[in-house]
């Protein structure tokens, strides 16, 4: 997969020369990993990501991933987000967001053996 990249300090978003990154993305990680709560700490000196997977009757929930960013690349994470959400709501039509909190029970009934 071959990705180019913007000059991120050219504010007019003209593509900067020579400035092509080749990535590579093996089949494992390309299946994805499920999330549906994210815990976002940070400290003088970085940001830490912590994507867990709830199930619904399970007490016990574990962390899927970790990403650990600097502050520089958390901030630019945010605005290519922000980016991305203006495109897919302009194309899609608003994302309903509730109440933050613990995806707990799913907005379902609870499920019996």
């Amino acid at each position: 997969m071959d990705v180019n990249f913007m000059d991120l300090k050219n504010n007019n978003n003209e593509e900067a020369e020579n400035n092509e990154l080749s990535i590579e993305l093996s089949e494992e990680i390309a299946e994805g990993i499920y999330s549906n709560l994210a815990i976002i700490t940070h400290s003088s000196s970085e940001f830490v990501l912590d994507f867990i997977r709830i199930m619904p009757g399970v007490p016990k929930a574990k962390v899927k991933s970790r990403i650990i960013l600097t502050p520089e690349h958390a901030k630019r994470l945010l605005g290519a987000l922000q980016d991305n959400i203006n495109r897919f709501e302009a194309a899609n039509g608003a994302i309903k967001a509730s109440e933050p909190g613990l995806p707990l029970n799913f907005g379902g009934p609870k499920g019996e053996a």
